[in-house]
């Protein structure tokens, strides 16, 4: 004989989904094993009570099993191993009531490869991007059948979306092939995302990239991976930093380096150059008797610092000029200057 699985939950066959949601915890909670061990009683209770808050709690499975008494039309609705289906029914609706949770399915990871200039990097700025995005279908809003039909039940595992193979005192479920564990078949699948259940999209993002980023960084915008219709949350969208080279300035850490080109004479007697730095232009002193390879610290005036306070500073690396074309004046000047030094020497 079927069962009657509204009697088992001590509800009326109107019952709603909540009543019927409120009834099995409240069953589910007085028979679960935990609170009685070794009571076998309690333990088929519990394996009764689960099975038939698994049909009536699908709108589908309910119907059928409305109509025709069960839910394959011909044994019991449902097969269960203790502690394999139901224990998940119980825990979607305890959670860790009892120190044990279901893992949730997190989505793919995304990558976003994003190009920046040099200066961006340096004071922050921030990008709009595009990237493609799998949203739920709006048709079929991600059950993947066509509107108007339903599913049909697996004829391999009646519904039960797993096949029971007993080997000696062993009982062992293994996920139905037919179904991939769903207990149904789509015949209609839908035909705007063609039975995925998403369909393919871009969306725009507004990246905002802090200061001080270099080449390599990974910036983590959470929940705008991808995610599939089986997954619990979708995943992240890594967006990676590559900076492109500037013409003046490199980087070393916190600090700039620029390369500046000095006339000789300036370099003996002492002066005053300018120097690009990322604020500008600036005037720097040059010492009397510098010699080429001499670093000048700007304090200061270097890379905003992720990690801390301030800036770096701008390393000035000072080079010679050494004139190509000389004028017959120029070159008469610098042969006395020669003759100069070398008498002094």
């Amino acid at each position: 004989m079927h069962k009657d699985y509204y009697e088992i939950l001590n509800v009326d066959r109107n019952a709603s989904e909540e009543e019927i949601k409120k009834a099995y915890r409240r069953l589910a909670l007085k028979y679960h094993p935990d609170r009685n061990p070794g009571d076998k009683y309690a333990e088929e209770k519990f394996k009764e009570i689960n099975e038939a808050y698994e049909v009536l709690s699908d709108p589908e499975k309910r119907a059928r099993y409305d109509r025709y008494g069960t839910v394959d039309g011909s044994g019991p609705a449902f097969d269960f191993g203790f502690r394999t289906s139901f224990d998940e029914i119980f825990e979607d609706l305890f959670g860790d009531f009892f120190g044990r949770t279901r893992r949730a399915k997190k989505g793919d990871d995304l990558k976003y490869n994003l190009e920046i200039e040099f200066e961006e990097a340096i004071f922050g700025t921030e990008k709009e991007i595009e990237i493609p995005k799998d949203e739920r279908c709006p048709v079929c809003k991600g059950s993947r059948i066509e509107p108007g039909y339903k599913p049909s039940v697996c004829p391999l595992c009646g519904g039960r979306g797993q096949i029971r193979y007993s080997h000696s005192f062993f009982t062992i479920n293994k996920t139905c092939d037919s179904c991939h564990g769903e207990g149904y078949i789509i015949d209609n699948p839908c035909r705007e995302c063609r039975g995925r259940g998403y369909v393919k999209t871009k969306k725009k993002l507004t990246v905002k990239v802090p200061p001080g980023v270099e080449t390599g960084t990974r910036l983590r915008i959470r929940g705008e991976g991808a995610k599939s219709p089986t997954d619990t949350y979708p995943g992240d969208l890594y967006v990676v930093i590559h900076v492109r080279p500037h013409s003046i300035f490199e980087r070393d850490g916190d600090n700039i380096i620029v390369k500046v080109d000095v006339d000789f004479p300036i370099l003996c007697l002492g002066g005053e150059i300018k120097v690009p730095t990322l604020d500008g232009d600036k005037k720097i002193k040059i010492p009397p008797g510098t010699e080429p390879g001499k670093i000048i610290r700007l304090e200061g005036l270097g890379i905003p610092r992720n990690r801390g306070y301030g800036r770096g500073d701008q390393l000035v690396y000072i080079n010679v000029r050494v004139p190509k074309n000389l004028t017959d004046r120029q070159k008469k000047i610098l042969e006395e200057l020669a003759r100069e030094l070398e008498n002094q020497g």
